[in-house]
């Protein structure tokens, strides 16, 4: 509540607090107070080893609840239920850092024609969710939480809601505006049943939910014929190609809402790849052999 997180940060957490609760009252730990270092090290491993019943984690999954923990315990001093914190010496293991997936600007453009391909009112809809999905790089969460009035087409702004309850005024492109005017005027009609103020809506007349966004992309991407495409591909791919197009980081970095520019620079090196390949394959001084 005070850190303004999202009901899935929230929700994730509780999952992580429960799942270390158990392993606490199974080794006999029922006194945050008796909560040392080592047990806190051993409750590293067996997160990451997995038990009876129990698959072992990520180590993505491991360090959000590493942090999940920590939290706890830091808590639990700042409130005085606890004299010490065991856990302020603990650190979340060191994940990889996977490059975020970018398509080709063509593959884009074909994923949203084929999105609009579908039969009318739902083809105009998902044109409109596509354009926004990729025109602004906004969240899934975010596109499916848009009002009709956070979006001025007149000055061609939309306001997103983002992590952290982080709002901020974006540009809306010619062809985002323009899908969705078109979806205002012969999508959104045809699907009202009820009073709603929600932007994107489904076929009952409610807002549409991260799921069923997930099952216009998902469809789409199969009549499209491609794999591999997910709602936050169009936003790194929005990332990716205002980088390769000369955008600044710090630019970017605003538009897709990063707190810290530290995130927003890992589609650098996608760029630096992609720069690399290019004058591999095209440069004749590039290869000694």
């Amino acid at each position: 509540m005070e850190r303004g997180l999202s009901r899935n940060t929230v929700a994730a957490y509780r999952r992580d607090l429960a799942r270390y609760t158990d392993w606490c009252v199974a080794h006999g730990i029922v006194d945050p107070d008796a909560v040392t270092s080592t047990h806190l090290a051993d409750f590293t491993v067996d997160l990451a080893r997995g038990g009876e019943g129990h698959p072992g984690l990520s180590p993505g999954s491991v360090a959000r609840c590493v942090v999940a923990v920590r939290g706890f315990h830091r808590f639990c001093l700042l409130e005085g239920v606890t004299a010490s914190d065991p856990a302020r010496a603990w650190r979340p293991p060191k994940t990889p850092r996977r490059l975020p997936k970018a398509m080709p600007y063509d593959r884009v453009v074909a994923l949203i024609a084929a999105a609009g391909a579908a039969e009318p009112p739902m083809g105009v809809r998902d044109a409109a969710l596509m354009e926004v999905l990729y025109g602004v790089g906004a969240r899934i969460s975010e596109a499916c939480g848009l009002d009709v009035d956070d979006i001025d087409l007149e000055e061609r702004v939309v306001l997103l809601r983002g992590k952290g309850s982080r709002e901020r005024r974006l540009p809306l492109g010619g062809h985002a505006a323009e899908a969705v005017s078109a979806y205002l005027v012969r999508g959104r009609p045809a699907l009202i049943t009820r009073s709603t103020p929600a932007l994107f809506i489904n076929s009952r007349g409610s807002r549409l939910s991260r799921q069923s966004a997930w099952a216009v992309i998902a469809a789409a991407s199969d009549r499209a014929g491609l794999t591999g495409v997910s709602p936050h591909t169009l936003r790194h791919s929005f990332a990716t190609h205002l980088l390769e197009g000369g955008a600044d980081v710090r630019v970017v970095q605003e538009l897709l809402g990063h707190a810290s520019v530290t995130t927003t620079q890992i589609y650098t090196r996608v760029t630096v790849d992609t720069l690399r390949e290019v004058y591999a394959t095209s440069h004749p001084r590039a290869r000694t052999t």
